[in-house]
C-alpha cells in the first residue's frame, strides 16, 4: 500500500500486519520518496482506542527519540536506500499498536503516512 497525496513525496510499507513474540526484537520497514534533499521522517504509535503519539524523528545525520520511547525504540534513516526502519528491542505485549511512518511536512499541506499493525504473541 502506498499513500500518495503529493506525487513527489510518499512513504510505503509493504507489510500490513507483522507478528512477533514477546522479548524478541522487531523491525518495521518504511521506505520513502521525496524531492527534499534534507528529508525528515517521523514515527508515530497508535494504541487501540488511542490517538497517534509522536515517537521519534530522523533527518540526515541526526534525530531524536521522545523520552517515553527512549531505550527500546529507534530508527535509522538511510538516504541511500531511502528507508527509515523502526527497530523495537525486547518486545512487550503493550507494544501492540498501529505504527505510522510519516514524511515531513506532517501537519501542513501534505501528510504522507502509512500504517503498520504490530501484534505481539506471548511465548
Amino acid at each position: 500500500l502506498i499513500w500518495k497525496w503529493d506525487p513527489c513525496n510518499l512513504v510505503e510499507q509493504k507489510t500490513r500486519v507483522q507478528t512477533a513474540f514477546e522479548g524478541e526484537p522487531v523491525t518495521i520497514n518504511c521506505t520513502y520518496s521525496t524531492t527534499d534533499s534534507f528529508p525528515y521522517l517521523f514515527w508515530y504509535q497508535q494504541e487501540i482506542k488511542g490517538y497517534p503519539r509522536y515517537m521519534l524523528k530522523k533527518f540526515p545525520g541526526s534525530g531524536e527519540v521522545d523520552k517515553q520511547f527512549e531505550g527500546r525504540f529507534d530508527a535509522n534513516l538511510n538516504t541511500s536506500t531511502t528507508s527509515v526502519p523502526l527497530m523495537i528491542k525486547n518486545l512487550r505485549v503493550s507494544d501492540s499498536a498501529v505504527y505510522y511512518c510519516a514524511l515531513r511536512p506532517t501537519v501542513t499541506n501534505t501528510f504522507n503516512t502509512h500504517t503498520k499493525t504490530l501484534q505481539i504473541n506471548e511465548p
